[in-house]
């Protein structure tokens, strides 16, 4: 998917809102799950905070350090996942993935708002900045216990 320029700034924004106020910001006590996740080509690190009960993920949350890419996609992902079943953050995380890594993906309808992110397929090198929240997410489901990292 090619951003049309009029886009690309408003994707800018959003992302940059979100690097900069990043939504659910901070550990949920008590957390049913929790990982960790770390990219060690810039330094990003996450640990991403789940309430997960009935087999939703009821509540969602983060903390760490990162590029603006990195906290953006962290923040925009725990407001999108709130309420989901396990089996929707699956497809969810398989669609974000496939929008950063290959070429001519079309956003899903079920990314939304993450569809922002389609721009950063354009710098590789931000890729992994992208996709450490979804990957840290995904080990959070799965009971994950060793740190997750992108290399």
């Amino acid at each position: 998917m090619k951003v049309e320029p009029e886009l690309r700034e408003l994707y800018q924004e959003m992302i940059v809102d979100h690097g900069r106020r990043p939504r659910n910001f901070g550990r949920i006590e008590p957390a049913s799950c929790r990982a960790e996740g770390f990219n060690p080509l810039c330094g990003d690190r996450v640990t991403v905070y789940l309430r997960c009960k009935d087999g939703r993920v009821r509540d969602a949350s983060f903390e760490g350090q990162g590029c603006a890419i990195s906290v953006a996609s962290a923040s925009m992902m725990t407001e999108a996942v709130k309420g989901k079943s396990r089996e929707e953050v699956e497809r969810m995380f398989d669609a974000f993935h496939r929008l950063l890594t290959e070429e001519n993906a079309t956003p899903a309808p079920e990314l939304g708002k993450l569809k922002v992110f389609a721009g950063v397929r354009e710098f590789p090198s931000r890729v992994k900045c992208a996709v450490l929240a979804w990957h840290t997410l995904k080990a959070a489901l799965s009971g994950t216990e060793e740190t997750v990292s992108t290399e």
